[in-house]
């Protein structure tokens, strides 16, 4: 029993160091606050800011154009099975995990792991690398739509014929292609051209995209483009520029009105003729294609993707909660939220594009797209097809911009609260916070505009598959769970969030942090790798090498923070290495020393393994 007190000592004492002053902000020192070192750390006005927030940041567009397409290509139905394991396995426990930490510490996504776990700070950096380049090139798709929705406000949709000057004699219409052949005389042979190309395919790679023949031919600037891109970048700073007071506000708007025309487009697309064949297609299970790895790889990152997590951004939302708010009930039904937005999109999406492939004559796989394919020329077939094409034309780029917009701006209200966090005395006096928001969007803008050239789209394609790839999430959530199953201590994490919320959360949390989780990201992570192939653009153009090494770069960029870091801390470190994982900082250690002698003379230390390392926590 002595030891088993003593040990309970050392985890009081150590959670101690962490608890909050009553009625100040958890992780604000006393003395830093008599000092006025920086203001008291401001909190969500109320919870459904809060909720409106997470569900804005990770309902987004891969839940309308990208999970629908792989559980249709990766057996339908069947592809739920790989999806739920790893989201019970992996994307809800990491999302409370990040979410839980952000609101225990107040902290953003750098400075949280430097108080928790300090060796491990390098996740946070981990972190902001992979959302600085995912902010830069995700609101390209932005500029893309809004682009889209001003030429919806035309008399006839500019996508809609082949008489328009950015045509060719290549471009045929869809009543042409319709159970049509071509007659080529010189061997007599009917076929189908491989030359020809659809009015919405023109539109999109001549018109909107004006693309090159490769990423080596940059080519001139798109103004239009670059105007939109201009556009979505200041509407994005207004939304953020007065931290959570101006974000919890707006969300009220991006969060909610996407799913309302969702369910609009869902009532519209069940009801058109061809309907139940797509929603076929999209659910019917194939359970052979389990065999197939790739069908595991695609899950796992999907639900990393889809849930937001690995970049700061759900930690620092989680900061401005109140410390005794019940972050664990609400992860959960945001998770829920989350995956449910998923599998009905599936039924607006494959409903429309059953009808396009009948009005078509055409497989349902000849016509089933992902990602900006789905977005930019799929959908905007179909709607062409409909009755009142313009208004569903509208209706959907709206929808497509509110769900991107709101991702867009959590992602970078997390990027900056992760960076102020850094050097709060300094940028949160004054307007420095608003002008360092400019100067990060500025930047970031400055550097989209290589994405709205000739070869902007070879640019796009290349972050895309290598700077926030699944790879790199499925690293940085490994070591999210290391640090704080195996270092902190699983245990030590329950008491805080008991703490928090007033009880201990289902056992299948701390499972899943110690186990589980980890176990996952490593076979996803290896199984990638291994079947990693390099970049193509529209399964045609092979990129040169240079421009993959670029792309690796990219990628590892992310990764190797946390290496580094631990590498840095331990060189940094005056005693020995046991010193660095030491449970408390220096000035308290002669207390940790005195709890860590044993209460009875006669005991050999055999029977008090600590089941975890505990790290130095500084405050």
């Amino acid at each position: 029993m002595a030891q088993k007190e003593k040990l309970q000592c050392l985890k009081d004492f150590h959670k101690d160091i962490l608890k909050p002053s009553p009625g100040k902000s958890p992780g604000t020192r006393p003395e830093d606050e008599a000092e006025g070192k920086h203001p008291q750390r401001e909190k969500w006005a109320s919870k459904l800011d809060f909720l409106l927030s997470v569900a804005g940041g990770f309902v987004g567009l891969g839940n309308v154009w990208r999970f629908p397409y792989l559980c249709y290509k990766n057996g339908g139905g069947a592809f739920l099975i790989p999806y739920f394991i790893f989201l019970f396995g992996g994307g809800l426990p990491v999302f409370f995990l990040e979410v839980a930490l952000g609101q225990f510490t107040s902290e953003g996504g750098i400075t949280c792991w430097e108080k928790l776990c300090p060796i491990f700070t390098g996740i946070g950096y981990a972190s902001i690398v992979i959302v600085s380049l995912l902010n830069i090139y995700y609101i390209v798709i932005l500029a893309w739509g809004l682009y889209y929705l001003f030429q919806c406000f035309q008399p006839e949709l500019p996508w809609a014929s082949c008489n328009n000057k950015w045509n060719t004699e290549n471009c045929v219409e869809d009543t042409f292609r319709k159970n049509k052949t071509l007659w080529v005389a010189a061997n007599a042979t009917n076929f189908t051209s491989p030359c020809l190309t659809s009015k919405h395919s023109f539109h999109h790679r001549r018109n909107v995209l004006s693309i090159s023949d490769g990423i080596e031919q940059v080519g001139h600037i798109k103004w239009d483009l670059a105007l939109c891109l201009l556009a979505v970048w200041v509407i994005c700073f207004f939304c953020i520029w007065k931290g959570v007071k101006s974000t919890g506000k707006v969300v009220y708007v991006t969060a909610t009105f996407p799913f309302v025309m969702l369910i609009v487009l869902l009532v519209r697309g069940v009801t058109l003729p061809g309907a139940a064949e797509g929603i076929k297609f999209y659910l019917y299970p194939n359970v052979t294609r389990l065999g197939d790895p790739e069908v595991w790889i695609d899950a796992g990152t999907q639900i990393f993707f889809s849930y937001a997590i690995c970049l700061g951004a759900m930690t620092s939302l989680g900061s401005y909660n109140k410390y005794k708010y019940n972050c664990y009930r609400d992860c959960l039904l945001l998770g829920g939220l989350n995956s449910a937005t998923s599998f009905v999109s599936g039924f607006a999406i494959f409903s429309v594009l059953g009808f396009m492939a009948q009005e078509q004559g055409v497989d349902i796989a000849d016509v089933a797209e992902s990602g900006p394919g789905l977005a930019f020329i799929a959908y905007p077939k179909a709607v062409s097809m409909m009755p009142l094409p313009t208004f569903w034309a509208i209706l959907f780029f709206i929808m497509l911009l509110l769900l991107g917009l709101d991702s867009q701006f959590v992602e970078v209200e997390g990027q900056i609260t992760s960076l102020v966090d850094l050097y709060p005395s300094f940028l949160r006096k004054g307007y420095r916070r608003e002008i360092f928001i400019a100067i990060v969007c500025f930047v970031s803008y400055l550097l989209g505009l290589t994405m709205v050239t000739e070869g902007g789209m070879y640019v796009f394609q290349l972050f895309d598959y290598y700077a926030a790839s699944g790879v790199c999430l499925l690293w940085v959530a490994f070591f999210e769970c290391i640090a704080v199953a195996w270092v902190y201590g699983a245990d030590n994490f329950y008491d805080a969030i008991e703490e928090m919320i007033g009880y201990r959360p289902n056992p299948w949390m701390k499972w899943s942090w110690t186990v589980v989780t980890p176990f996952l990201c490593v076979g996803c992570f290896v199984f990638s790798l291994v079947k990693y192939t390099p970049l193509r653009y529209n399964k045609v153009y092979e990129y040169p090498d240079w421009s993959i090494g670029v792309g690796w770069t990219l990628a590892l960029t992310s990764m190797i923070c946390i290496p580094m870091v631990v590498v840095i801390k331990i060189i940094q470190s005056d005693g020995p290495l046991i010193e660095v994982t030491s449970s408390c900082p220096q000035e308290y250690q002669p207390k940790c020393n005195e709890l860590a002698q044993p209460l009875d003379p006669n005991w050999n230390g055999s029977s008090m393994k600590p089941t975890h390392t505990i790290v130095e926590t500084m405050m």
